[in-house]
């Protein structure tokens, strides 16, 4: 079986992760200088490169090149050639220790990982326990492991990674070197799926790689899977083929209709979204898409150096339409748009006929002022 894209372009060194520079900075540092900690925190978005850095920083720990060539220790990386790192690489290795939290959460599995950590590892220099989802440990749970983490023993490394940072009790977190992982910019995510798409030999258009990375939301794994995605059903991933596959409009067209709604274009509107709709567009997402472009709008009209944070996640072209945008709004008309928009969406997730209150949502608040 063909390994997914994500799995098969995953980072294998620090050198490889792309958008956490200064993570890599401090793990790359702290191996040259023989002073990794006993235990981490990473924390941060979904497909950030959580589990990713964890894995890279056990073979840092325990890859054999590093402890018997000094000139290639110095470089803070594994060498991604010797036994450790291939097992470890494979998911063959035994002194690696993977636990899903969220399936593994009781305090018997954490019983048993303070019993097997007591033992040396197998064959490697360090056993390394990476705890995933770390913050869906029951209350016991974090407890018994808090007591393996208060007194590790010298051969051992902990390395819990989470999305929700805020759920963790604060008596592990101190006991942790903390990491927080970041979303990624759309810019770098683009330039991921170009990379791939140059490997994989697929044929592509811009405007539909800057689609995927817009959807995946910062991740990395998302972007990739979205387009392993759209390229498993057709040959070449267009624009058109994207928005069909994801069933999301692309940005400039969400542009698009903002504009219209901005100018107060009642007719162009509601034709814009029964083209929509007629051309199989999923109208809660559209409504989505739609509210968060009018709300970047709203801030932009208020402080035009917002403009420097949407920079992260809009293009170029996008940005200077938006900022042409921001000069239409009128807050005693918009405001309640947007707030008839919120209620449209919270009504059509549940409603046989999604379209109906995004277009009443649109005729009340347009409707009043032609």
């Amino acid at each position: 079986m063909a390994l997914t894209f994500y799995r098969k372009y995953r980072p294998k060194t620090l050198a490889d992760l792309i958008g956490q520079d200064e993570i890599s900075e401090v793990i790359r540092n702290a191996a040259k200088s023989d002073r990794l900690a006993h235990a981490y925190l990473f924390y941060g978005p979904r497909g950030t490169g959580k589990t990713t850095t964890a894995r890279i920083l056990a073979k840092i720990a325990n890859c054999e090149t590093r402890i018997s060539d000094k000139k290639f220790y110095d470089t803070g990386e594994p060498c991604n050639k010797c036994r450790p790192c291939l097992e470890i690489d494979s998911g063959r290795a035994l002194d690696v220790v993977e636990i899903d939290a969220a399936s593994n959460r009781g305090i018997d599995e954490m019983r048993n990982l303070k019993e097997g950590i007591k033992l040396s590892p197998t064959s490697y220099k360090y056993k390394v326990y990476i705890i995933d989802e770390a913050h869906q440990l029951t209350k016991e749970a974090a407890n018994a492991l808090l007591k393996t983490l208060e007194e590790p023993p010298e051969h051992a490394i902990f390395i819990l990674a989470t999305t929700e940072y805020d759920k963790l009790p604060a008596t592990i977190i101190s006991r942790t070197q903390r990491f927080n992982f970041h979303k990624a910019p759309l810019k770098l995510l683009v330039e991921q799926l170009q990379r791939i798409a140059v490997a994989e030999k697929i044929k592509t258009e811009k405007p539909a790689l800057e689609l995927i990375a817009s959807s995946a939301e910062g991740s990395f794994r998302d972007a990739e899977s979205l387009l392993e995605q759209v390229a498993s059903f057709e040959k070449e991933v267009t624009l058109s083929a994207t928005e069909r596959v994801l069933g999301k409009a692309g940005l400039n067209k969400t542009g698009a209709l903002s504009r219209k709604l901005l100018e107060g274009n009642l007719e162009e509107s509601i034709k814009f979204i029964e083209s929509a709709d007629e051309g199989g567009s999923n109208m809660v997402q559209l409504t989505k898409d739609l509210i968060q472009y009018l709300r970047r709008t709203l801030s932009l009209h208020f402080d035009p150096n917002i403009l420097s944070v949407f920079e992260r996640e809009l293009t170029e072209d996008e940005l200077k339409e938006m900022k042409e945008q921001s000069k239409l709004i009128n807050l005693e008309r918009h405001v309640p748009l947007i707030k008839s928009l919120i209620k449209a969406y919270s009504e059509m997730r549940y409603s046989p006929f999604p379209i109906v209150p995004i277009e009443v949502a649109i005729i009340e608040n347009l409707g009043s002022h032609n």
